[in-house]
């Protein structure tokens, strides 16, 4: 898995933060999200996928190898 976010998109919900915080951050000026780990392990990878589908602006993208 690969991730993707786009700071353009974000707006600074924090639900990745809620849902995934190893692999999600938020910058501390403005909010928008920060991305931790661009590849993060296997067992985070249903949090990272959750964190996605709950980002009301679609700032997350997530790449499924293979």
């Amino acid at each position: 898995m690969r991730i993707e976010i786009s700071e353009e998109l974000c707006c600074s919900a924090g639900m990745c933060t809620l849902t995934a915080p190893e692999v999600f951050d938020q910058d501390d000026e403005d909010g928008t999200v920060v991305l931790l780990d661009a590849e993060p392990p296997t067992a985070l990878h249903p949090a990272v996928r959750e964190a996605a589908h709950r980002c009301p602006c679609t700032a997350i993208t997530v790449h499924e190898n293979g």
